[in-house]
């Protein structure tokens, strides 16, 4: 008999959210074939069964897994008739070794608490200063979780104070209109919004605003575009351009294309160009990533683009197409954003570019008033690793090449 148990992925995930089961509890299923949509902070993943057999139900839909956590078993009826479906995770020689190390070699036995928790909630404690020995698991067979570890380093803060009389006043609000609230449950992926929220907010941060004169460029994907969706089924529009423009704009200005080591005080350049694109999905923001951006034409560029903005609608997006981005763009302008906005940085990133909608603006132009194709960018960046002079740099070499788009590479 096989244990199916949610397993560490990377990326910092801790837990899952059983979204649907795509069989049906005690179905026959073939080895490989997918039992169970799990979506994680980053994607929606299908589980695939290990060998063939029956399948026991474990975890029911609309239920949050943690790391190490049963969610179904594999085997013949008579296994399963007879199987243990507890929720303890299975033990690792090298977890257990650290749960020990975790508790003081003095204190004695009999007074020892077992810590159950993942590598990634331990070196949060570990960074926020917090000694697992003393903080309450709420999790599962009292797994600590990430917010367990938040909510027990606040409580020494001052900050903790405010926020207690804030939580007072709330109830007192709540129980009036107890009628009219809703709570709402956080989607994974709104989750790991907040997470990185608050990792970005920790950054300083400023931002460059310019104006890009893109009528030559508007007239290339004006004359351009209804032959690729005639000959390739393609939709061009603008943002491979702009892809484009910014890896040369960065060539230029290198250290846009990285990030910080705060440990190490270094700046860690990337010498590749992996270009994050935000991109509005139904269950919240996600960033897909162009990888290696700079070794593709404009027109490579797009056809990937529509390729994973299908994937983000299908919810059959990967955990590996959206992660390892070194500069993130965001089209603002598509969604119908009129003007200059202040996005913030995806972090682990030290730029993000924000670009406004296309507007057709008066310009004066050898002493004469013309109509221009006009798009606003602002460009946010870390200012412990870029200064404001590079980052007029850069808005000088964007602007240069999404003026002069016959410098790019087309096909």
């Amino acid at each position: 008999m096989k244990e199916i148990r949610f397993v560490d992925v990377g990326e910092g995930i801790t837990e899952g959210h059983i979204q649907k089961w795509l069989v049906n509890d005690g179905d026959a299923v073939k080895e490989d074939q997918s039992l169970v949509m799990v979506e994680t902070d980053k994607a929606v993943v299908n589980v695939p069964s290990p060998i063939d057999g029956f399948v026991k139900v474990v975890a029911k839909e609309n239920t949050t897994v943690h790391v190490g956590d049963l969610v179904a078993q594999i085997g013949t009826k008579e296994e399963l008739s007879t199987s243990n479906t507890s929720q303890k995770p299975a033990e690792k020689p090298e977890e257990n070794l650290q749960q020990k190390a975790d508790v003081p070699a003095a204190a004695p036995q009999s007074s020892s608490k077992e810590i159950i928790t993942t590598p990634y909630v331990r070196k949060l404690a570990r960074d926020l200063n917090v000694d697992l020995s003393k903080v309450t698991g709420t999790g599962p067979n009292g797994r600590i979780l990430e917010n367990d570890i938040r909510s027990f380093g606040k409580r020494s803060t001052p900050t903790a104070l405010i926020v207690k009389s804030a939580e007072k006043f709330s109830e007192t609000l709540e129980e009036k209109h107890k009628d009219d609230i809703e709570r709402i449950p956080m989607s994974q992926t709104r989750k790991a919004i907040a997470r990185n929220m608050e990792n970005s907010l920790s950054v300083p941060s400023a931002a460059h605003m310019d104006l890009i004169n893109v009528t030559k460029l508007f007239n290339i994907v004006s004359t351009e575009k209804p032959k690729l969706e005639k000959d390739m089924n393609l939709h061009l529009t603008f943002l491979p351009f702009i892809i484009k423009a910014t890896i040369e704009a960065i060539k230029e200005n290198p250290n846009f294309n990285a990030s910080y080591d705060h440990e190490k005080l270094e700046i860690i350049r990337k010498n590749y160009y992996n270009i994050g694109l935000a991109a509005e999905a139904p269950d919240g923001l996600k960033v897909v990533v162009i990888k290696e951006a700079e070794k593709k034409t404009v027109v490579e560029i797009a056809k990937e683009i529509q390729d994973l903005t299908k994937k983000i609608k299908d919810q059959t997006i990967t955990i590996d197409e959206m992660k390892d981005s070194t500069f993130t763009i965001t089209n603002i302008g598509s969604l119908g954003g009129g003007y200059l906005a202040v996005p913030i940085i995806n972090y682990p990133d030290v730029a993000i570019l924000g670009i406004g909608k296309i507007r057709d603006t008066p310009i004066a132009e050898n002493n004469e008033i013309k109509i221009a194709k006009i798009m606003p960018f602002s460009l946010v960046f870390d200012h412990r690793v870029v200064d404001g002079a590079e980052a007029v740099k850069f808005g000088n070499a964007l602007i240069k090449y999404l003026e002069d788009p016959d410098l790019l590479d087309m096909i």
